[in-house]
């Protein structure tokens, strides 16, 4: 395998960001590092933090720094298309936080400019880097289970997380920005047969009363290109002291020859201080009871940051170092799978079922 030095550029130094850059600046094949936020003090601290080698205001002028030859795109959802563009533009690769975009449009522009450029843009669904997830793809590879009649995905948070989300980014709904995740990871997992059509349902309540344009619920029910039927939910109202520290989630796939239950609600480690736990997600919010490990990215210990996130992000540097395969979201699949949470969220607020795929 050929191997090459990497420059990485950051851009954004909120929290994805700064543990992008934190992981980032201990690769051993990491030899530039540039930090960009449009908050130039926030920049310049993750730099500090870090040691990178250059830090700015401007996230033009990160991604356009010469040493820099690929690029971490962690600003929020709806400022992900103008860097992800300019890197393809200027050659360079790129990993861009889920969802690749917040509307179709976006998302169409983003791969049109990978088409004339021929670049390298990977979607950042970090469930698929989660090792259990990662052992139950390897038995759908097998085909252990046979042909997939259905299943169910659920995922549950805080509604503390969710204020959080939402005041970042009104448009990020817990449909499009965490359902998102295992719409993506059953695509991934039935690779070959998309969704086709969507019936959901969702009920307002404590987000409408605080001023968002989001449900409290949302179940749906996706079918797939060949009959398979998909049930897919989530809730991010849970009350703010709910002991999850990100998401807590079950998935089930139902075959001709199996099932596959993965229960990834983190029941099993949990602990109870007088002193507190922190939130990893709220900064000023903390809890008594947590379920340990169900922080979505994954957790510090013992000097380093370990979990999904982690995964991901070293095995995007070793693929861009050795040309190892990946299995990061293509921006194709990154595309049906916004498509489908649109959908989902479409389908919730008409009654009607949505065809896809949707008119743009």
């Amino acid at each position: 395998m050929q191997r090459k030095e990497l420059g990485i550029a950051v851009i954004g130094a909120g929290r994805i960001g700064t543990l992008r850059a934190r992981l980032a600046a201990k690769h051993p094949s990491v030899g530039f590092l540039a930090i960009a936020d449009l908050d130039p003090a926030r920049a310049a601290a993750l730099a500090q933090t870090t040691g990178a080698d250059f830090h700015t205001g401007n996230n033009f002028e990160a991604i356009e720094r010469p040493e820099v030859n690929a690029v971490f795109v962690s600003t929020p959802e709806d400022l992900h298309a103008a860097p992800i563009k300019h890197a393809l533009e200027l050659g360079k690769a790129v990993l861009v936080e889920k969802p690749i975009a917040l509307t179709l449009a976006d998302a169409d522009d983003i791969l049109e400019t990978l088409r004339k450029t021929g670049g390298d843009l990977r979607i950042g669904y970090s469930r698929r880097y989660k090792e259990c997830f990662l052992r139950a793809k390897e038995q759908m590879v097998q085909g252990r289970l046979g042909r997939v009649v259905g299943g169910t995905a659920r995922v549950y948070n805080s509604r503390a997380q969710a204020f959080s989300i939402l005041k970042r980014s009104a448009h990020a709904t817990p449909v499009v920005d965490v359902l998102t995740y295992y719409v993506d990871l059953m695509c991934w997992f039935l690779e070959g047969n998309p969704p086709v059509e969507v019936i959901a349902r969702g009920q307002h309540g404590i987000f409408k009363e605080a001023g968002f344009n989001a449900h409290d619920v949302t179940w749906g029910i996706v079918t797939l290109a060949d009959g398979a039927v998909i049930n897919l939910g989530v809730s991010y109202a849970l009350p703010a002291k709910y002991p999850t520290l990100g998401q807590s989630d079950r998935v089930e796939l139902l075959g001709s020859d199996g099932t596959m239950i993965i229960d990834d609600d983190h029941l099993d480690h949990l602990i109870y201080s007088e002193k507190g736990i922190p939130h990893a997600y709220v900064p000023d919010h903390g809890v008594n009871m947590a379920f340990l490990g169900s922080n979505t990215a994954g957790d510090w210990a013992c000097g380093d940051f370990w979990g999904p996130l982690a995964n991901e992000t070293r095995a995007w540097l070793d693929h861009l170092v050795t040309g190892a395969p990946t299995v990061h979201a293509t921006p194709q699949q990154a595309r049906v799978t916004l498509e489908t949470t649109i959908a989902i969220e479409r389908a919730a607020a008409t009654g009607q079922a949505i065809r896809l795929p949707l008119e743009t």
